[in-house]
């Protein structure tokens, strides 16, 4: 079962965890589409934690689409860890665990879209202090062209490290909307 959470309290919760504003939340974010994710049934919401074993598979994402959305319209996920690779010292932050573009709005679901980076799941140092995890929509400008793996970078591990979010998501001219 997937959780939702209301924008107030997510605004608040990203404050808290000093990821509002940040390079890739700006402090004039207004979530307006409702991103619900879980892993095995067992929801992600806000400062949850979750055991390594627990994400090993990619998690069940849906999300409501916007109220004023074309036919058209799609969306690009992220998952990115801006604490890699321990909070203390993220000199890899925004290491890149998953990417998928060109969810339908019609079907909003990653299963739909064109996975751009296979899911990798996390996997902190066993030392390490807990990790943050954004998950990012963004929803695609008409007329994007068709994304391909080569426009995010590479699958290998170390290609994954300190994936420049905000310059990328610039780049294609996407909005953030959860």
């Amino acid at each position: 079962m997937a959780s939702q959470i209301e924008p107030s309290a997510l605004l608040a919760s990203l404050s808290k965890a000093a990821l509002l504003p940040s390079p890739v939340i700006p402090s004039t974010f207004k979530p307006s589409v409702e991103l619900s994710v879980s892993f095995n049934e067992k929801p992600v919401v806000s400062g949850n934690l979750f055991r390594v074993s627990q994400v090993k598979d990619a998690p069940s994402v849906s999300f409501t689409p916007e109220f004023h959305h074309s036919s058209t319209t799609s969306y690009t996920l992220l998952l990115v860890d801006p604490d890699a690779p321990t909070p203390d010292d993220p000199k890899f932050a925004y290491w890149r665990h998953w990417v998928v573009s060109r969810i339908p709005s019609s079907s909003p679901s990653p299963s739909n879209g064109t996975t751009l980076t296979q899911y990798l799941a996390p996997g902190p140092k066993d030392e390490s202090k807990p990790h943050r995890y954004l998950y990012l929509l963004y929803r695609e400008p008409e007329g994007l062209k068709e994304l391909s793996k080569e426009d995010v970078g590479g699958e290998e591990f170390v290609e994954r490290r300190s994936f420049g979010t905000k310059e990328w998501v610039e780049k294609w001219g996407w909005n953030l909307w959860v």
